[in-house]
């Protein structure tokens, strides 16, 4: 239930060998770093420039002047990454994706047309394509008492082996204003997150979460 295409498309992002034989979409996190430090010197001059060790921009993205970019970056065309954005590394920011203001990306995989757009913070963590987070809406990715996160749902949990990892956040989700994805968070595809939630397991795609324990399905 938790293989990559049933929440991701492939297609729209720039890192779509880095989940090559991986069972399950969380255990790319670990080789988001090696994957920019390998495809970085191969893409193309004409499209991307590099602007610092492993930093490579491409050159119809709008990054502020203020905005800080630590090595181990892609930020790939139309991308905006916007006044005060804080890009810690090993961060990969998708086709015409959004990074707000204040926003703060550490270890994560951001497809094509996310947004981000308002006082985010998301770490170890990947979101499918046009994912968006209302304002303050952040990740958790550490559990307090620093042990190693499971991913529960109906009738079990899968231990994944990291200590950090937050979220798996599907296409099309939006999470609103508020909200916390804690550590182990999967969300399906086109889901929908209430403002000011509190986040924790699996939702099933198509859904809408109110609250723990009421989850409802889309009705078109």
């Amino acid at each position: 239930m938790f293989e990559v295409e049933e929440y991701l498309d492939l297609t729209h992002t720039i890192a779509a060998k880095v989940f090559e034989g991986k069972e399950y979409p969380w255990q790319a996190l670990p080789d988001i770093s090696s994957f920019i430090e390998n495809i970085g010197p191969q893409l193309p001059s004409d499209i991307y420039e590099q602007r610092g060790q492993n930093i490579w921009v491409a050159k119809t993205a709008k990054v502020y002047d203020s905005a800080f970019i630590a090595p181990n970056t892609i930020i790939c065309p139309g991308a905006e990454v916007r006044h005060c954005a804080f890009i810690r590394g090993n961060a990969i920011v998708g086709e015409d994706a959004v990074v707000g203001n204040s926003t703060e990306l550490k270890n994560v995989i951001l497809f094509d047309r996310v947004q981000v757009p308002h006082y985010n913070y998301i770490g170890d963590s990947i979101l499918g394509f046009r994912a968006h987070l209302g304002a303050g809406a952040i990740t958790s990715n550490v559990k307090s008492d620093k042990t190693i996160v499971h991913v529960k749902y109906d009738g079990g949990d899968i231990d994944t082996g990291l200590k950090k990892f937050a979220a798996i956040v599907g296409d099309m989700v939006e999470v609103g204003c508020g909200s916390v994805l804690n550590p182990g968070t999967v969300v399906g595809r086109g889901s929908r997150i209430y403002p000011l939630s509190m986040v924790r397991g699996t939702i099933p795609a198509g859904s809408v979460y109110k609250k723990a324990g009421e989850i409802v399905e889309i009705k078109d």
